[in-house]
């Protein structure tokens, strides 16, 4: 066993030297949370490992345990929760919710030491074993390490989808013991590469199944999404900006404030959010403010207002604003007020209070507006009209453009890329990547904006749905049609994508703006053998090698 002086974290894109985070992480979490992060996973992995046999032994796993693991995961995702005392709760409950488990299984003989472990109640002696049970903890082989952790990251990102469906009310029982399964495999000596890689295939086909019940719970709640414009410019008056993911925060806050003269704005992946009819209905519901979440420490600089940060992309608050940032749910920060669920249920009377305290902007800025609102409903509505365009040689490519924002150089790539395209050619783009180039006129091709903005990350299962009914119209496989997927990728929402991408057998997708460090160079060779997986380069050469192949 190997112990970590410090830390060791390479879970997202902008990982230090593209290598790994050693002494802070890039995100900005520290030594001590980032140990903890760890030890609570091995907790967790000790749960899973009795979860599974519980369910081998025919029976259910309790929906609280299921409830706590997935927001466990979700609380160690990139950019969620930098907040050591969570984590000490966190880790302490999850000894409970193990001892529990333990009382359920029939036999509790050569489990492995992730079952057996207690954690002490002092923290730096949670620092201490934590240090014993990272990454680096287990001499394993370089391509099995790197397959867990893998799957790992697309648990992390499965979760956080499961996790806003649950909010809603839906769950799928396949995809919950999912995470039992796959996270006790992460414990097991024994599997080979092949049985770890055909893991992280079947966690990409469960993700889909998660997206879907997610789109569900969106849709059945909120409506079908709609093309709508969306102001970007500010308005005079009070104002709450919320950011992160989580529309039924939205929802609720949308409601406490009515009739109080607050203005409520999306920002990041909140965006999508205005083209639900049973969000566009609130009038206070007036803009977005902002681009994507790494540039938020400038733009929440010393604001009149205040800001509800729901899921991810939290970054370290400046003093300028940390009085008037609020977390709630799995999201935290030392010194950030928090706003708790009780039975259900979300006061948000502080931030309201602060909101109008702080008195808002004084004027109008002049109106500026974008459009959202392009879901698979929305675009198969017109799968006709589309399909005409293409045969007729009016719409001669499809691009979707999209994934996460991040500070690190390079990213400039995908707004060259969309400004490139070709004007007889469409742009699909969802999640925060959009950012980039999402404020652009691209015109129209046909009859339809050049540009259609498909939603949030999660919304890659739209995306999907419309590449798959065109290709049942077109009589072709998806890597028949005239599309290209041109992706960014930051955290481990889009580990969990990605591989839900390869497990349907998309191919030849362009990934960058670099690849993962936690992927060895043998496992990334399988995947470009298999699926054809292409490192950006430069916009001009990756275009002219898409369209001189369509």
């Amino acid at each position: 066993m190997m112990i970590q002086t410090d830390m060791f974290c390479f879970q997202c894109e902008q990982t230090a030297g593209g290598k790994g985070c050693t002494k802070v992480g890039v995100c900005g979490k520290d030594s001590r949370v980032a140990t903890l992060q760890d030890l609570l996973l091995y907790q967790l992995k000790g749960i899973a490992y009795l979860g599974s046999k519980i369910l081998a032994e025919g029976k259910m796993i309790d929906e609280g345990t299921t409830k706590f693991v997935m927001d466990a995961l979700f609380s160690t995702l990139t950019n969620v929760n930098f907040d050591e005392k969570r984590f000490v709760r966190y880790i302490l409950e999850a000894d409970s919710v193990k001892e529990n488990l333990k009382n359920q299984v029939s036999s509790l003989d050569n489990l492995p030491n992730a079952v057996y472990y207690r954690p002490p109640e002092d923290v730096e002696k949670m620092i201490t074993d934590g240090k014993k049970v990272g990454i680096l903890a287990d001499d394993i082989d370089e391509d099995i390490r790197s397959l867990r952790e893998l799957l790992i990251y697309g648990l992390k990102g499965m979760a956080a989808y499961a996790h806003h469906a649950y909010r809603l009310g839906y769950k799928d029982d396949d995809v919950n013991n999912f995470f039992f399964t796959a996270l006790a495999k992460t414990l097991d000596s024994n599997l080979s590469t092949d049985e770890l890689y055909n893991l992280c295939m079947e966690l990409g086909k469960k993700n889909f199944r998660c997206m879907e019940i997610l789109d569900k719970a969106h849709t059945e709640t909120f409506g079908h999404p709609q093309p709508t414009e969306v102001l970007i410019s500010k308005k005079k008056g009070p104002f709450i900006i919320v950011s992160g993911h989580d529309l039924k925060d939205l929802k609720e806050l949308l409601d406490q404030t009515e009739g109080k003269g607050i203005n409520i704005y999306t920002h990041g992946e909140m965006l999508p959010a205005h083209g639900y009819p049973e969000l566009k209905k609130y009038k206070h519901l007036v803009g977005n403010y902002g681009g994507a979440w790494q540039d938020q420490q400038k733009e929440f600089d010393g604001i009149p207002g205040c800001i509800l940060m729901t899921t991810n992309c939290l970054q370290k608050p400046r003093d300028s604003y940390k009085d008037r940032i609020f977390t709630t749910g799995v999201v935290g920060f030392d010194g950030v007020a928090h706003i708790e669920e009780v039975n259900g249920k979300k006061d948000f009377t502080p931030i309201i209070q602060k909101a109008l305290e702080l008195g808002g902007w004084q004027e109008d800025e002049e109106e500026k507006k974008i459009l959202v609102g392009f879901a698979h409903k929305t675009v198969l509505s017109v799968a006709n009209k589309i399909i005409e365009a293409v045969k007729s040689g009016q719409i001669k490519h499809f691009f979707l453009i999209g994934g996460c924002d991040g500070a690190k150089p390079g990213r400039n790539y995908y707004t060259e890329f969309a400004e490139k395209t070709p004007k007889d050619t469409l742009i699909l783009t969802l999640a925060c990547g959009k950012y980039r180039f999402n404020k652009k006129d691209f015109g129209m091709v046909a009859e339809f904006p050049r540009l259609l903005d498909v939603g949030q990350c999660n919304d890659a299962y739209s995306a999907i749905i419309i590449a798959i009914e065109l290709a049942k119209a077109f009589g072709v496989d998806v890597n028949e049609l005239p599309l290209t997927l041109v992706l960014s990728w930051f955290e481990q929402k889009a580990v969990a994508i990605l591989l839900t991408l390869l497990s349907l057998g998309i191919k030849n997708i362009y990934l960058g703006p670099s690849l993962p460090a936690f992927v060895s160079p043998n496992i990334l060779q399988v995947l470009v053998e298999r699926f054809n997986i292409k490192p950006i380069s430069n916009p001009e050469n990756d275009l002219n090698e898409i369209l001189s192949k369509k």
